[in-house]
C-alpha cells in the first residue's frame, strides 16, 4: 500500500470517529506530511483501510525507512503518538464536549470521553485485546485474573536508549498535567494524543483521565491539579465521596500512602476509579459492628481475604468523620500478637486503602487496613505476598488487587505455556532455568490433579487464581480464623474507646 493511502486512511479515520470535520481535511493532511517530511503528495486511488493498527504500522514503517524513527518499540510508540496527536482535537474542544454531555448525564459524558480516548489511540485497544483474562471462583467470590500484555516491554535497544537519554524534571511525573500533548522521550511516555478533563473535587481543581492500560472497564485516574504527595486523611475520604457524588456510576479508590502497601506513584495525589464491579464490592458483610456516636452509619467487617471495614450511610460527611476516627485509631494501633506494629524507629507502618462507591442513594466507603512492617523472615513485608508465592506474584498489592483483580506479570503468559508443555512431556521442571521457580508448585499440583492435553492449561490458570487469593490472604492484616476475627474486633473496640488488654 502506498504511503499516501495510509495518510488518507488516517485522515478518514479521524473524520469517521468524530475527531475532525470535513473542513479540517487539508490541515490534517499537511500536518501528517510535515511529520513524515514528505514534500510531494497526491490523493491515493487505492482502497483505504479503517484498521488503525494497520494504518499506524504502515506510517511507522515508512518513517523508519526514511530514517525519521528508530526501529524499536519505544521510538515507534513516540512517533505514532505524534501522528495521532496531529489528528486529535485541542483541549478546549474536548472540555466543551464533555461538559455539554455531562449536562445531559454523567454517564453520557464518561461514555463519550472513554470512546474518545480509545479513538485517539491514547488507549491502544489492539494491545489491550492481547491481555489474558479469566475468572477464579474463590471462597470470597469470583475474582478477576489478568496477565497484562498491553504495556509494552522495552527491547534491549530501547532500554539502552532510555539509560543514555538526558534526564529531565519536566514533566515532574507521569500524572502531571504537563503530560497533556507532551511529545515524549525515550525515558518518558509520549502523550501528544492525550487530553485531560478538568473537574472540581471539594472546591479544588482536579483532573480526570483514563489509564492507557485499562486494567478494567473505563479505568480512570483522578489526580490533583497540583503536584502534591499522596496522603490518606479525612480530606482524602471527603474527596473520594465527593467524586462519586458527581459520578455516581463510578467507584473510586486510593492507594495507601506508604511504601510496600501503596501505589507506584506516591509523589502525586491521585485516585483510580471506573465503571466496574469488583469481587470485593459484591462481598457481603460477615460481622456487623457499631461505632459509638455514629449509630446512623451501618458498619461491618466484610468477608474478604484482606481486612475490610465497610461504612454505609446517606450522609457522606458522617461517613468521612467515622472513617477519620477509624484511621486515627489505626495509625497508632499495635497488637504484637497479630503482627501489627504502628511505629518502629519513628517510622509509621499503619495506613488505609479506601474505596468509595454509591449504592442507590446511599454512600459506601470500604476501609482496608494496611501495615507495611517488615521482618527478617519477611523482608519485603509481613503483609505482602510471601516468598512461596513469588513465582506467581512478588509485586506490591495495590488498590486494584485489593479489590480482587490480579494484575500478574507478563512473563507468566510464556511460563504457563511452557509449564503446560513440560508437564505433558514429563520434563524435569526443576532443571529449566526459566520454569524452575514453579517446580515445587507443580509437584504439589500433581498430587491433586491429573493433567491431560485438554485440561492442563485450565488447571494451571485456575491454580494461578488460587495462588492470587492466597496472596491477598498474606496481605490481610487479620486472618480469616477465629483468632484473626477476635483480633479484628479487639481493634474495633479500641476505636470505640474501650481499652482492651
Amino acid at each position: 500500500m502506498k504511503i499516501e493511502t495510509y495518510i488518507d486512511s488516517l485522515v478518514s479515520y479521524a473524520m469517521n470517529r468524530g475527531l475532525a470535520e470535513p473542513v479540517d481535511h487539508q490541515v490534517l493532511t499537511n500536518r501528517l506530511l510535515d511529520l513524515l517530511c514528505k514534500d510531494d503528495y497526491a490523493p491515493s486511488d487505492e482502497p483505504q483501510t479503517e484498521d488503525l493498527e494497520e494504518i499506524l504500522r504502515g506510517l511507522l514503517d515508512y518513517a523508519v525507512a526514511q530514517g525519521l524513527c528508530e526501529d524499536n518499540i519505544t521510538a515507534r510508540d513516540i512517533f505514532d503518538t505524534r501522528l495521532m496527536g496531529a489528528v486529535t482535537p485541542m483541549p478546549r474542544e474536548v472540555i466543551r464536549t464533555f461538559r455539554e454531555k455531562y449536562a445531559d448525564s454523567p454517564i453520557t459524558a464518561t461514555d463519550w470521553y472513554y470512546k474518545f480516548s480509545c479513538d485517539t489511540d491514547y488507549i491502544r485497544r489492539y494491545r489491550i485485546a492481547k491481555d489474558m483474562r479469566w475468572k477464579y471462583e474463590s471462597e470470597y467470590g469470583e475474582m478477576d485474573i489478568t496477565i497484562n500484555l498491553s504495556k509494552p516491554e522495552k527491547d534491549p535497544k530501547a532500554i539502552a536508549a532510555a539509560k543514555n537519554a538526558p534526564q529531565s524534571g519536566y514533566p515532574k511525573c507521569q500524572l502531571c498535567r504537563e503530560n497533556e500533548g507532551y511529545a515524549g522521550r525515550m525515558n518518558h511516555p509520549a502523550r501528544a494524543n492525550h487530553r485531560i478533563v478538568p473537574i472540581e473535587i471539594c472546591g479544588a481543581d482536579w483532573c480526570l483521565q483514563y489509564s492507557p492500560y485499562v486494567y478494567y472497564n473505563e479505568h480512570c485516574i483522578v489526580f490533583n491539579a497540583q503536584h502534591i504527595p499522596m496522603k490518606i486523611d479525612r480530606a482524602a475520604f471527603e474527596k473520594l465521596l465527593d467524586f462519586v457524588k458527581a459520578f455516581p456510576h463510578y467507584f473510586v479508590g486510593s492507594n495507601a500512602d506508604l511504601p510496600i502497601v501503596g501505589g507506584s506513584i506516591l509523589s502525586h495525589e491521585h485516585f483510580q476509579g471506573g465503571h466496574y464491579q469488583f469481587a470485593m464490592e459484591r462481598a457481603r458483610i460477615e460481622t456487623e459492628v457499631s461505632f459509638q456516636g455514629y449509630e446512623d452509619i451501618h458498619a461491618g467487617i466484610v468477608k474478604w481475604p484482606m481486612s475490610v471495614i465497610r461504612l454505609t450511610g446517606a450522609d457522606p460527611a458522617r461517613i468521612a468523620g467515622l472513617a477519620d476516627k477509624i484511621l486515627t485509631s489505626w495509625r497508632g494501633y499495635s497488637d504484637e500478637s497479630a503482627g501489627v506494629v504502628a511505629f518502629s524507629d519513628g517510622e509509621p507502618h499503619n495506613t488505609i486503602t479506601p474505596i468509595a462507591r454509591r449504592r442507590g442513594e446511599q454512600y459506601e466507603l470500604d476501609l482496608v487496613l494496611r501495615c507495611n512492617i517488615t521482618t527478617q523472615e519477611h523482608p519485603l513485608g509481613v503483609f505482602h505476598p510471601h516468598a512461596d508465592k513469588h513465582h506467581i506474584k512478588k509485586e506490591n498489592i495495590g488498590l486494584i488487587e485489593v479489590m480482587g483483580l490480579a494484575v500478574l506479570p507478563s512473563r507468566l503468559k510464556g511460563e504457563l505455556t511452557g509449564l503446560a508443555a513440560a508437564i505433558l512431556a514429563g520434563k524435569d521442571i526443576g532443571a529449566d532455568p526459566v520454569l524452575s521457580k514453579h517446580a515445587d508448585w507443580v509437584e504439589e499440583l500433581k498430587t491433586r490433579h491429573t493433567f491431560t492435553e485438554e485440561t492442563v492449561m485450565d488447571i494451571l490458570m485456575q491454580e494461578t487464581g488460587k495462588v492470587f487469593a492466597a496472596v491477598l490472604e498474606d496481605a490481610g492484616v487479620y486472618k480469616n480464623t477465629p483468632e484473626g476475627r477476635s483480633a479484628f474486633l479487639k481493634f474495633v473496640d479500641t476505636v470505640n474507646g474501650q481499652l482492651v488488654c
